[in-house]
């Protein structure tokens, strides 16, 4: 018996549906017979209780000599009574439906059974797979054992997740050597660049030399870049370090103290403000630190590249809050479209002041927060939108 269950179990898919397929047709057949057979004898124990009103005819020979066993004919009506009237149509319609009904519900039954034993557990084993895969969830195994081509399909599935597995283990190893190594990196760059800066002070202080003096500018000018390149290495390792933190806050005061730090960002950079709010709930449960953060540096950057204004518009979507952030600036270059959320990534001339983490930051806060950053022109500009998921409410 056990043989027998693994041979139907690791049959293919074509074979096992042929062979259910079969098997119900001849279960359809015996059960049409059946019933027309029933319904046979049922009708003929109803007509036993009615007496006979055909008389017997034979045909003869030239001899007078009787052939086979004649045939009835009959004389008269039966006069059925009500009930056994409708008993009679009933057997007549079973007997006229016996066969279509037989065999249509043993094919419905042979789908159902052939799903529930070859499709129905692989289909749900992947779907599972399907949805933790989605969550980013890789620690679990797909255990289908079957030689069909579910089973093959399951077992390929098993070796892409066991891969992702190795590939996210290697890349997380990597990430944290390379945070590692940053880290080494800006703690021993700091002694030597303190150490220059203040020979570079005391030559400008006690040299009358006028080239020795333009020479110790310059050299701080670029040990003070150095010094902020070492400051923002350290910052994106916090930044790519941080977490969420969630408190419950009410929507319509938050707006406000949104709408007063975007006015004051836009007044300082001598930029026109509009602000907007599309909101309609009364509270929501997410970081709103890490939301204003990014809402003053999409702001702040909007300032520094518009023409005369910025527009800010803060809307809620779903389990979503976003802020959009555009000004009549000359937009983002095709290049930028592409790699403005990047670290390091800048088209300013002065590269002293900026060192292009002011996108990726926000982009980091956004993900760190089950959000999103995008980045797109329009046609008075350059546009920015970052999402935030709010959480559910305790």
């Amino acid at each position: 018996m056990d043989k027998i269950k693994y041979r139907l179990r690791n049959i293919s898919l074509r074979k096992s549906l042929v062979l259910y397929i079969i098997l119900f047709t001849v279960v359809a057949l015996v059960l049409s017979i059946g019933i027309t057979q029933g319904c046979r004898i049922a009708e003929e124990r109803l007509n036993a209780n009615y007496p006979q009103t055909e008389e017997r005819y034979y045909l003869t020979n030239e001899a007078g000599e009787r052939l086979g066993e004649g045939g009835l004919i009959g004389t008269e009506n039966i006069l059925y009574t009500v009930q056994d009237k409708r008993s009679l149509q009933a057997i007549n319609v079973t007997q006229t439906l016996a066969v279509p009904l037989s065999f249509s519900l043993c094919m419905l039954a042979a789908v159902f059974v052939f799903y529930r034993n070859k499709l129905k557990n692989p289909l749900a084993a992947l779907d599972k797979a399907s949805e933790r895969i989605a969550s980013n969830d890789l620690d679990f195994t797909v255990n289908y054992k079957s030689q069909d081509e579910m089973g093959r399909l399951c077992a390929s599935f098993e070796k892409m997740r066991f891969s992702l597995q190795q590939n996210n283990q290697l890349m997380w190893r990597q990430m944290e050597q390379r945070k590692r190594l940053n880290a080494a990196f800006a703690h021993d760059l700091r002694t030597p660049l303190t150490v220059l800066k203040g020979y570079s002070e005391i030559l400008q202080l006690t040299n009358d030399s006028l080239a020795v003096k333009e020479t110790a500018v310059t050299m701080s000018k670029h040990i003070n870049r150095l010094e902020r390149y070492v400051d923002s290495m350290s910052t994106l390792q916090r930044m790519e370090d941080i977490v969420p933190d969630y408190q419950r806050i009410e929507i319509d005061k938050f707006v406000d103290h949104a709408e007063q730090l975007v006015d004051m960002i836009c007044q300082k950079a001598g930029r026109q403000c509009h602000f907007y709010s599309h909101t309609h709930s009364n509270a929501a449960v997410m970081d709103i630190e890490m939301f204003l953060q990014v809402m003053e540096n999409l702001v702040s950057n909007a300032a520094y590249h518009a023409g005369n204004s910025v527009e800010v518009t803060v809307s809620e979507i779903d389990n979503m809050l976003s802020v959009t952030v555009a000004d009549d600036g000359t937009g983002f270059s095709a290049d930028s479209l592409e790699n403005a959320a990047e670290p390091y990534y800048t088209e300013s001339s002065d590269k002293s002041k900026h060192f292009g983490l002011g996108l990726y930051i926000c982009k980091i806060f956004c993900e760190r927060h089950n959000g999103s950053l995008k980045v797109r022109n329009t046609d008075k500009g350059g546009e920015v939108t970052a999402f935030f998921r709010k959480e559910a409410m305790q």
